[in-house]
């Protein structure tokens, strides 16, 4: 569950991009705290097919979705869960995650991941990925 003050201060969000030949598709799903167990809205974007993919510069084909995606949103948000990375390996190199918390200026709080990961674990779901992330897979996918 979010805390007091996430609560007051805005929404959370989960994003998912989906990749096929001719499309990207790319879905957010906006909740109210950690302990959600279904999304208050949603959002869609498709855009023209994403550049190739090449290693270590994925955020290059996510991030002008994941930013399509959140200026369709007018509440604040405090927290957006991505899949991807914050940061690669050993080597600090900016991941997805970092790339995108300086796109947004610092909109959306940083936490430490050790926070981070018992936010996620305590998600609503049966299994180790929690229901929101598989609903925002799923209307990524459409």
């Amino acid at each position: 569950m979010g805390t007091d003050e996430e609560r007051q201060h805005g929404l959370l969000a989960c994003v998912d991009v989906h990749y096929q030949e001719h499309e990207t598709r790319g879905a957010l799903l906006l909740f109210a705290d950690w302990a959600a167990t279904a999304s208050t809205e949603q959002r869609l974007v498709h855009l023209p097919a994403a550049a190739e993919y090449q290693p270590g510069h994925f955020y290059e084909r996510e991030l002008p979705v994941l930013l399509a995606l959140l200026s369709q949103v007018d509440q604040p948000l405090v927290t957006v869960l991505i899949d991807g990375y914050v940061w690669l390996g050993s080597s600090a190199e900016k991941g997805l995650g970092a790339h995108l918390y300086e796109a947004l200026d610092r909109r959306v709080p940083g936490m430490e991941p050790a926070v981070a990961a018992e936010r996620v674990r305590t998600m609503h779901g049966p299994y180790r990925v929690p229901t929101l992330l598989k609903d925002v897979d799923r209307l990524s996918r459409g």
